[in-house]
């Protein structure tokens, strides 16, 4: 029996808002890493103009400061330059980040020991 898939991908060049976002993310999310293997975290980031605004909600017991990691994150992919729009230095940085609630932590943690798996899965395709 032959089943008929449709398979897309979407892949933005570098310094793209979509990759800068993600790796402003990537960012947040190894600071609650480095020091708390157990975080659970949820961050969204936006990216217009010169203005970043992160996001979500994070259960760790990490403590970072978030503009930091931002500014770290934009220093990296390279906005350093004079000329840009967008820089590392000068972002408005907005934070909108809280606890995960009571409700969506219970049913998280349940998860977690009942299939032992991260709740976020990841497929990867090698080409």
């Amino acid at each position: 029996m032959s089943h008929r898939y449709i398979f897309s991908s979407e892949s933005v060049t570098e310094g793209h808002p979509d990759k800068v976002c993600d790796t402003i993310s990537d960012y947040v999310l190894d600071a609650c890493l480095e020091q708390d293997p157990l975080s659970r975290v949820a961050c969204e980031t936006l990216a217009k103009g010169n203005l970043v605004v992160l996001a979500g909600e994070i259960t760790s017991n990490a403590r970072f400061d978030f503009e930091e990691r931002v500014r770290d994150a934009v220093r990296g992919i390279g906005y350093v330059n004079g000329d840009c729009i967008f820089h590392a230095d000068t972002c408005r940085v907005i934070c909108e980040m809280s606890e995960q609630s009571r409700d969506i932590n219970k049913v998280s943690m349940k998860r977690r020991q009942k299939e032992r798996v991260a709740p976020n899965k990841v497929l990867a395709i090698k080409v």
